[in-house]
């Protein structure tokens, strides 16, 4: 059946809507193979986000009716993300996706209605949230590449250009850059792996600790320092002693059930770290759940991912030299390689924190390069002084 708006449709307008059609039947399909690579709760959410785009593919088809044509492949930035998806599946996608969905063009778009616009927008919270536990738990590895690639790049061509333009040989740059390199790789590893392991130990030095949940059903009832405990953790006196009352409860029954010999009195780590810090006790005993993400990440994973950063990045104004280049050639093919790369290492983490890609890259090449001219300009006047 055709309706009034078919029938009063222009060609632009059916074009449009023929787009909107495409990249909704694109995001359906992103979500599920999102949710194939996926287990347990999140693989149900990603379902449930394809479903609710189905709802929108429905409100345009119903519009195009005869017009919505053969199915359309939807955009090329929703082709990339599902071909990604299909491969990887990573906290990157989900990024990129939630970047997607912020991109929405339902705002302004006349034939959308208002609820398929906040409809975008939730979907966007949704994926922030799933793509936030897996910033955190390689937040520090990808603190440590990103930080490592970029500092190798900007150092490491800044010190080839302030040696480039005292004048010395080709061979004395190629040296100067390859020492730079390595000297600069040894020590952003061990700058990362002492400081990781100094921040993860500081983050256990506050940690409750295990043992002393143990003993915590063997205190007396009228008369302990438990809620203490809570009120050094910011809990006000009342609800502290309420909590410790309740905590004191829970653990006397579920050391009942374990007397006997019933599993669902057991207290695992993560559920007995919890009553110690404050958390719902109800929640905690009656089940056990996995231990929040490491948010520090390992240090020995940190000091790699440092060392093959930085020198990758401190390689790169290295290589015209490598292949025999000198003097302005050398230089000006440094700067283009080194440019590109600074560009890349502000794109990728501007993909994973949601944001402009191009934007990031843009600041990342434009400090990246200021650096490298102050220490150019540093080394012709050192270079006129020593000359």
């Amino acid at each position: 059946m055709v309706t009034g708006q078919q029938l009063s449709a222009s060609p632009a307008q059916i074009k449009r809507r023929r787009k909107r059609l495409a990249d909704e039947r694109a995001e359906a399909r992103l979500y599920r193979k999102l949710a194939q690579r996926r287990e347990g709760n999140d693989r149900e959410i990603l379902n449930a986000l394809a479903e609710a785009e189905e709802r929108h593919i429905a409100h345009w088809e119903q519009l195009l009716g005869d017009e919505a044509g053969p199915v359309a492949r939807g955009g090329m930035r929703l082709r990339v993300l599902g071909w990604l998806a299909q491969w990887f599946g990573s906290v990157f996608i989900l990024a990129l996706a939630q970047r997607a969905e912020n991109r929405s063009p339902y705002d302004v778009d006349p034939d959308a209605t208002p609820a398929m616009a906040a409809d975008e927008r939730v979907h966007e919270e949704v994926l922030r949230g799933l793509a936030a536990r897996g910033r955190a738990q390689v937040s520090g590895t990808f603190r440590a590449l990103v930080f490592g690639a970029n500092d190798g790049l900007v150092s490491n061509l800044a010190l080839i250009l302030g040696v480039s333009a005292g004048g010395v040989a080709a061979g004395t740059v190629l040296l100067t850059g390859i020492a730079g390199l390595l000297s600069g790789a040894l020590s952003m590893a061990a700058g990362e792996f002492l400081s990781i392991r100094s921040q993860r130990e500081l983050i256990e030095a506050s940690q409750p600790n295990y043992d002393t949940v143990e003993v915590l059903e063997h205190l007396d009832v009228d008369a302990n320092e438990l809620p203490l405990v809570y009120r050094a953790r910011g809990m006000d006196p009342d609800e502290a002693q309420a909590h410790a009352d309740d905590v004191l409860a829970r653990l006397h029954r579920a050391g009942r059930k374990r007397a006997g010999g019933k599993r669902a009195g057991q207290i695992s780590r993560s559920t007995a770290l919890r009553l110690l810090r404050g958390g719902r006790p109800g929640d905690a005993v009656a089940q056990d759940s996995d231990d929040e993400p490491d948010v520090v990440g390992s240090a020995g994973g940190a000091a790699l991912s440092s060392f093959c950063a930085f020198g990758f990045g401190a390689l790169v104004p290295v290589v015209p030299y490598l292949f025999g280049l000198a003097g302005w050639t050398a230089i000006a093919v440094g700067v283009v390689l080194a440019s590109l790369a600074l560009m890349l290492t502000g794109a990728i983490g501007g993909m994973l924190s949601g944001g402009p890609p191009l934007r990031r890259g843009m600041r990342q090449l434009a400090i990246g390069l200021a650096a490298a001219l102050v220490t150019y300009g540093l080394g012709l006047a050192i270079g006129g002084v020593v000359g």
